[in-house]
């Protein structure tokens, strides 16, 4: 098994920027007490200092509406080409904010709402991590395929892997 490192404070919040940084697209997952709860794939736009996350979407999708009776959600990244995995839990907020809108819009967005940020259908939402997990490799994809294949032909483990609790 690899080592543990479980991470506080301004190293979670660290750890999170490094990995959203790396893998911008997670499986955003809202009405986490339903069966089977909701889950569809949103593009990071931003991570403030704080840790907080946002995220461009539909005012009248089934997330926002999901949100609005539950805050609650689950942010899973997966980066298979890194060797990078996180999930976070914590509070969603939907929010109308223009300013905002305008800080975080870019030229991408525009395939969802077509009128910039002024469309009337746009709507943000601030996620606040609250606690998580991850996993990565320590020395990148190629060496922990090395160790992997080493470790095949040896008969010894040989993990590279660091993974660790979030606590933001």
């Amino acid at each position: 098994m690899g080592k543990t490192e479980n991470l506080f404070s301004r190293e979670s919040i660290d750890k999170i920027k490094q990995l959203t940084d790396d893998t911008r697209t997670c499986m955003f997952c809202s009405n986490l007490g339903g069966r089977p709860f909701s889950s569809a794939p949103m593009a990071t736009q931003s991570v403030e200092d704080d840790g907080t996350i946002w995220f461009f979407s539909a005012k009248d999708s089934d997330r926002n509406a999901d949100l609005q009776r539950e805050p609650e959600a689950q942010l899973i990244y997966s980066s298979e080409q890194n060797e990078e995995y996180l999930s976070l839990y914590g509070d969603a907020v939907v929010m109308y904010d223009r300013q905002k809108a305008e800080e975080l819009w870019s030229p991408m967005v525009k395939v969802w709402f077509q009128e910039g940020p002024t469309d009337p259908n746009l709507s943000l939402i601030r996620f606040t991590p609250k606690e998580g997990y991850y996993w990565d490799t320590q020395h990148g994809k190629v060496v922990a395929f090395a160790k992997m294949a080493a470790s095949v032909v040896t008969g010894k483990t040989m993990d590279d892997g660091v993974q660790g609790e979030l606590r933001v």
